[in-house]
């Protein structure tokens, strides 16, 4: 079998993906997903200038030769760009894998370990009263997980609140990347969130109980000595997880953090390789994996990196927003349902016209997620409705302090 084409569809559909499919001389056809939120057509261009010309001839049942040849032999490594770029194909030459064998992509990485993913639904509001409501929408959906954000007293603009007037004046749905030739600017004040945070789980512990497994985003924007703060006020509410709380790029700053708190931490959803996780891993500094299959060179790193943390009693927690297609999340979901070591999936539902662009086999039910047991990865790419959503320019926000100072978002 050889690959006879390589092609880069980008679509809109509510908002932008950059998808490639490779096909082979046998019509078996694979998707992989190179979406790379407010930076997509770098990715696209990456691909369709320097990496699609590459795959043809190629074998595609030779995944690992593969994937190391496309990051060895570029001399310049890593980054988001490139290791998008390399999903994209790995995924892809996965399903076509899968399709020759007639299995789902889980049972070539070992077959199944669980009968399906525990996930966990985004929770928000602009009070209280707001905040509880969405909860018990989350709970009636049937997620037994919820994370929990919130609108916080003098700042104007919050990521992560869905209802929330952004600084444009607009509201999004989860979907923080606005059309534009600019990005949006929010505000940020790190003391206020500190105060507030806290009175926000005390509430929700006090009104929905103990046993509800609760999590909560940081969004990187706090230095480890506010991170450890942080993490030792909400130690009374029993949080399954504490996410991103200070830039990981610095690993041994969660040294730090682990001496102050015992609030579990999930780390890397802006990470790219296993190298951004060597220590956090190797000295236990964290407990969940936050990478994303699209944006750490596909399945083959991912299934890579959660054995060697498997090692260390570190669990998954792959990143799920829907910004990574529904290619994407059935990559990961795959390796989620193989491996021993799963904890749990983020997991927000794709819009109609995202579902109408990527038919799938996944199935949500009752809060669990499986991505189905049609061959490869379950999902197919209706180009035609694809084609009629074309790509519109879109930036993630950013962040300035109360001086003006831009800061982490």
């Amino acid at each position: 079998m050889k690959i006879t084409a390589a092609d880069v569809i980008v679509t809109s559909p509510s908002r932008n993906f950059v998808t490639l499919k490779i096909t082979t001389d046998e019509g078996l056809t694979g998707l992989g997903d190179a979406t790379l939120n407010g930076r997509e057509l770098a990715v696209a261009s990456y691909l369709t200038e320097h990496v699609t010309q590459l795959l043809i001839g190629r074998d595609p049942h030779r995944i690992e030769d593969t994937w190391q040849f496309l990051y060895r032999s570029a001399y310049w490594r890593r980054g988001p760009v490139t290791m998008a770029a390399i999903a994209a194909v790995d995924m892809a030459l996965w399903d076509i894998k899968g399709k020759a064998a007639g299995m789902p992509v889980y049972q070539l990485l070992g077959g199944a370990s669980r009968t399906a993913l525990r996930t966990y639904g985004h929770a928000s509001g602009r009070d209280i009263p707001e905040l509880f409501d969405s909860i018990r929408q989350h709970l009636e959906e049937g997620y037994k997980s919820i994370r929990v954000q919130s609108s916080v007293p003098g700042i104007k603009a919050l990521y992560g609140v869905a209802a929330q007037a952004q600084a444009t004046g607009e509201r999004y749905d989860f979907e923080p990347a606005g059309r534009g030739a600019q990005p949006t600017e929010e505000d940020w004040d790190t003391r206020a969130y500190l105060r507030h945070v806290p009175t926000v789980f005390e509430a929700v512990r006090n009104e929905f109980g103990p046993e509800l497994p609760l999590l909560h985003d940081g969004h990187h924007r706090m230095t480890p000595i506010q991170a450890a703060k942080l993490g030792k006020s909400l130690e009374p509410y029993d949080l399954f997880w504490l996410e991103d709380v200070t830039p990981a790029e610095n690993q041994e700053a969660f040294r730090l953090i682990r001496q102050h708190t015992t609030t579990p931490l999930a780390v890397g959803e802006v990470f790219n390789t296993v190298f951004d996780f060597q220590t956090l891993i190797r000295e236990q500094l964290i407990d969940y994996v936050r990478a994303a299959s699209t944006h750490f060179g596909g399945i083959s790193p991912l299934k890579k990196v959660m054995d060697y943390a498997a090692q260390y009693q570190i669990r998954s927690g792959f990143h799920g927003p829907t910004d990574v297609s529904p290619v994407g999340l059935a990559a990961q979901s795959h390796v989620g349902l193989a491996i021993h070591n799963f904890g749990i999936q983020e997991y927000m539902e794709h819009s109609k016209k995202t579902n109408t662009v990527f038919e799938q086999s996944m199935t949500f039910v009752d809060g669990y997620l499986h991505p189905g047991d049609s061959p490869g990865l379950g999902v197919e790419l209706n180009e035609e409705a694809a084609a009629s959503f074309p790509y519109q320019q879109a930036y993630l926000p950013y962040n300035r302090l109360t001086d003006g100072t831009v800061h982490d978002w």
